[in-house]
């Protein structure tokens, strides 16, 4: 699924082409994704102007100027791309198009349908049943290691676990966590109320540190993510330790033959992968 980078990087791609635009059409191809399409949607949205575009977490937000906001969400394999003329003829994941006053259309693609739209009232975007307890985002002045310590106490699972809740941090999964936690050399099975003072200090500046990267190389493509423009990112060439099991983390001065290397293991689910040697 698309974590901050990968959404924060399609927020950019598109901005250039919606920011200001109005909607002269809306085409919706079939009734529902991972919920059905809001009633009337293609009425709401035609003729609006697209004020500005957000994101919060792991969504992305459309801001019209008649207050309202369409809600966007990629589910596992969701992509938009933006399409000048001629427009291509819609495929067969192509689900949704919007197209703006200046001939330009933004294509909504997604096979496995596991995404979402949703159109919220105006003024009620914080009161969204997805929005309403998101916790901080990780490149806000909000986000700083008092708050952190705050939100992890008490917590005796594991700080990997904790890291994924949206209630404790704002757009975090399971590859950014993997890669913070190397980078503030903490292992993914210490207690996650232990994270206090200089513990908590150093790993919302590898939050931060992390999340900025991936960002600038445009996200991480394991699987579906593309750009607006149709370009890969390639955050996941610098890869710390996720996926990389059994080789060494750079900078590794320790005996693989002893060690293992990178260590892969299962929390909740979920693949984990660590250095037992420097993450403590």
């Amino acid at each position: 699924m698309p974590e901050l980078p990968e959404v924060e990087t399609v927020r950019r791609g598109l901005a250039p082409a919606l920011e200001g635009a109005r909607l002269a059409r809306v085409v919706l191809r079939r009734a529902d994704l991972r919920f059905p399409f809001p009633q009337d949607l293609v009425t709401r949205l035609t003729g609006r102007r697209i004020q500005r575009l957000g994101r919060r977490a792991k969504y992305l937000l459309m801001h019209l100027d008649d207050g309202a906001t369409l809600l966007c969400h990629l589910g596992m394999s969701g992509r938009y791309a933006v399409l000048e003329v001629p427009i291509p003829e819609p495929e067969a994941h192509d689900h949704m198009d919007l197209v703006t006053d200046a001939g330009i259309c933004v294509r909504y693609t997604d096979p496995r349908r596991f995404g979402f739209v949703d159109w919220i009232a105006p003024g009620e975007a914080n009161h969204h049943p997805m929005l309403r307890e998101i916790g901080p985002e990780p490149l806000s002045n909000d986000f700083n290691g008092p708050m952190l310590a705050a939100a992890l106490e008490g917590k005796r699972g594991p700080i990997k676990m904790a890291l994924l809740d949206q209630k404790v941090v704002a757009g975090l999964g399971n590859i950014y966590v993997c890669e913070s936690l190397f980078r503030a050399g903490l292992s993914p099975k210490r207690r996650a109320g232990t994270v206090t003072g200089k513990r908590a200090e150093n790993l919302v500046a590898a939050i931060r540190d992390t999340l900025t990267q991936a960002i600038a190389a445009g996200g991480s493509t394991l699987n579906d993510h593309r750009q607006p423009d149709g370009d890969l990112g390639y955050f996941q060439h610098a890869f710390a330790v996720y996926g990389r099991e059994g080789e060494a983390c750079p900078g590794c001065t320790c005996d693989r033959a002893k060690t293992g290397g990178i260590t892969r293991l299962v929390q909740s689910g979920r693949s984990t992968f660590y250095c037992a040697a420097r993450q403590r």
